[in-house]
């Protein structure tokens, strides 16, 4: 799960114009409404930004359908986390995460390199690992404490999953003891996501939202 910009519904359109001094504009970039959701906007910038940090991070982006239902996502969480007063991550988290992002790359030329591919700064770049992160947080906050993963489910996981997984890789399986822990992490962490799916798809009937097709070309 990175904060779009949030706006009040003014007009219809956005007319962004970028000029380079010292001449005069020479080009006029338009943003549009992407998706109108109770009062407030998000933009064609907004999903082309999340578009370019997925590239960066994932090295592909998801179609505009699908990036447009995560803007939405995030807005929803966004929303209810601020409305909870949730903390935002600290400085030190937000560095790692960074960090962590840039060392997955070969090098830092390779990582600057790519950065200027999709055309997002490092200042950016830290904006959206920090959104990214507090998303993140306050889901885990939010449906954690009701998540019970009972010893049927482990040993479940560890006998259909784990085992098969790492048999046909041609290595030995470990005790099951030495590996519970994990099996315990890795089933909350998918019980949190199933539940955090249901709880957008809730918060969805029940918000004003609406999507905005792209104008017709002439």
């Amino acid at each position: 799960m990175r904060a779009p910009a949030y706006v009040r519904v003014l007009a219809a359109f956005l007319l962004l114009t970028v000029c380079a001094p010292p001449r005069t504009c020479a080009q006029q970039i338009v943003d549009r409404i992407v998706v109108r959701i109770e009062d407030d906007i998000l933009t064609l910038s907004d999903l082309q930004e999340l578009a370019a940090y997925q590239q960066l991070a994932n090295g592909h982006a998801d179609p505009d359908d699908r990036l447009t239902q995560e803007l939405i996502d995030q807005w929803i969480v966004k929303t209810e986390a601020t409305a909870a007063h949730f903390p935002q991550p600290p400085d030190s988290e937000i560095d790692r995460g960074v960090v962590e992002l840039a060392q997955s790359f070969p090098s830092p030329e390779a990582y600057q390199a790519r950065l200027r591919e999709v055309g997002l700064t490092p200042e950016t770049v830290r904006r959206m690992v920090a959104r990214e992160d507090y998303l993140s947080r306050y889901l885990d906050y939010k449906f954690r404490a009701a998540v019970e993963i009972d010893t049927a489910a482990v040993e479940a996981y560890y006998r259909d999953h784990l085992v098969p997984e790492l048999k046909a890789k041609g290595q030995a399986a470990p005790p099951l003891e030495s590996v519970q822990d994990q099996i315990v992490e890795l089933l909350t962490v998918q019980e949190i996501n199933r539940r955090s799916a249901g709880w957008l798809e809730e918060s969805k009937g029940r918000l004003k939202i609406e999507i905005v097709p792209p104008p017709e070309s002439k």
